[in-house]
């Protein structure tokens, strides 16, 4: 346990002094007067702001993370029966798999107004937009995968007298596993970020929606508060899903002949 610690810190360590040498500097900045420090407020201006407004953050964070859950499950979900169903039938791939390409090059700014004039300003249109922003980096992560499985195993299992079925269960899945969880990384930090861009151009409550106030206010501190909250929200649902990751594939993390934690 020791000897691990020791490991991990050694391996932090350099990220924690790049993040302790930046947050340093902005504190000189902002006492210096280079930056008016209305318009850049110091990392302690930043961290009173952030306990003073906590609990309105908290009410507005709980609602963004109720769409960013609903958004990615569908995301997930939608990405999956893509992946499957593209890798299952070569002319779906052909067909529709430019088309997944070309709706990434749609700036979501532009498409999360008309999603706010077609379904209103309640969650149904933030889902929407999570569910276009989260899908894709899932599907491609699969496909990648189900494409990248060794053509002779398959071969042997054919031979062996397995099913198709049989092949996506035991072969094509557990093969496709990395590539599902680093679409599931980039697409669990996409749902925050698309929860809060939708926020902005339409909404009640949410940290969007705080942030829209607190701007026409200008109240930068508050502003960079919500900022690093949305940050640490993304950071801890990426540990989650690297921590289903360890769940599903302890094997890719075997050090010694012991399990990494």
């Amino acid at each position: 346990m020791t000897r691990k610690l020791q490991s991990t810190t050694r391996s932090k360590a350099p990220a924690f002094i790049a993040v302790a040498l930046l947050l340093l500097l902005w504190e000189l900045a902002s006492l210096s007067g280079l930056v008016p420090r209305y318009m850049l407020p110091s990392p302690v201006d930043v961290g009173k702001a952030f306990i003073h407004e906590l609990p309105i953050l908290g009410s507005n964070l709980l609602v963004t993370l109720q769409e960013a859950f609903y958004g990615l499950a569908l995301g997930v979900t939608t990405g999956f029966l893509f992946a499957v169903a593209m890798d299952a039938f070569e002319v779906l791939y052909r067909a529709f798999y430019p088309i997944l390409v070309i709706s990434q090059t749609i700036p979501t700014v532009a498409i999360a107004p008309l999603l706010v004039l077609w379904f209103g300003y309640e969650m149904t249109p933030k889902i929407v937009l999570i569910v276009l922003v989260t899908f894709f980096p899932v599907t491609v992560g699969l496909l990648d995968g189900f494409r990248a499985v060794d053509r002779d195993a398959i071969g042997l299992l054919r031979s062996m007298g397995a099913t198709k079925w049989q092949i996506f269960r035991y072969l094509k899945c557990p093969s496709a596993l990395p590539q599902l969880f680093s679409g599931l990384r980039i697409a669990a930090a996409y749902s925050v970020v698309g929860a809060v861009i939708s926020e902005w151009l339409g909404g009640f409550m949410g940290l969007g929606v705080y942030m829209t106030r607190v701007k026409k206010a200008f109240a930068f501190d508050k502003m960079f508060a919500v900022i690093f909250l949305i940050s640490a929200v993304s950071l801890v649902l990426m540990a989650l899903v690297d921590l289903a990751e360890r769940k599903c594939m302890p094997y890719r993390h075997l050090r010694n002949g012991q399990k990494t934690k």
